[in-house]
């Protein structure tokens, strides 16, 4: 999809996210402090989860895959565990701050629709099977050692449905079968590898926050040259 372009105080923004699962927002300063502003914005008082804004610049960047932006991080502050990522954050806002000379065109994909259209072992699989889901991330510092088990595709107790997308995903530990699970996760990323290249992109001016329900689209960007910086901002709202 190529998500609409509406201003940040525009009451059809929040209808367009509902809607299709991603739009973006003009209107706000090219700053970090724009992200909290646009969740208010978009959210309201079912806002209930701001996770720490993150900046990332890279230069002469590679393609960065379809994903959706969620990840399992507990750190231990004066003594107490902090949660610094949840695994199931519903919404992500990327704003961009600075734009890449060549390159670094985003897209987005509606991830229910796309499960829904593969094969019937695939989608049983990614419906039906637990997998640790940062299994291949297990000695990332702050990363519980818990396993966390579960499903690519799971309801909240709201109703609303998660369609998980990660590279960090495994076999659970001693699986009897762990070498079916091995080749079906394959599959899967040859799968996605293959709509990736097919999806139409779309460009982002400075100061525009891409705006995705975490829990529906995957989003990407193509490779791109020279320097670019993104503000990005992860949350929970009532429905996670």
């Amino acid at each position: 999809m190529i998500p609409a372009r509406l201003s940040a105080l525009d009451p059809a923004a929040r209808e367009a996210l509902a809607e299709t699962g991603a739009v973006v927002l003009t209107g706000l300063p090219n700053s970090p402090e724009s992200l909290p502003v646009a969740s208010a914005l978009l959210f309201g008082t079912s806002l209930r989860e701001l996770f720490p804004h993150r900046t990332r610049t890279s230069v002469d960047g590679g393609m960065v895959g379809l994903h959706a932006d969620s990840f399992d991080i507990v750190v231990e502050i004066a003594g107490k565990p902090v949660r610094r990522r949840h695994p199931d954050e519903d919404h992500v806002l990327v704003l961009l701050a600075s734009q890449a000379p060549r390159g670094g065109q985003s897209f987005v994909l509606d991830a229910h629709e796309f499960v829904d259209s593969l094969d019937a072992e695939l989608t049983a699989f990614l419906t039906g099977t637990d997998v640790d889901l940062y299994g291949r991330w297990a000695q990332t510092r702050g990363l519980p050692a818990t396993p966390r088990a579960g499903r690519h595709v799971e309801y909240t107790r709201t109703g609303r449905r998660i369609t998980r997308r990660s590279d960090g995903a495994a076999a659970l530990h001693r699986d009897p079968a762990a070498d079916r699970v091995g080749a079906l996760l394959a599959r899967f990323d040859t799968e996605v590898d293959r709509v990736q290249r097919t999806l139409p992109r779309f460009g982002l001016e400075e100061g525009d926050v891409l705006v995705l329900d975490n829990y529906r689209c995957w989003h990407g960007r193509d490779a791109h040259e020279g320097s670019r910086t993104v503000h990005i901002q992860t949350l929970r709202t009532d429905d996670a």
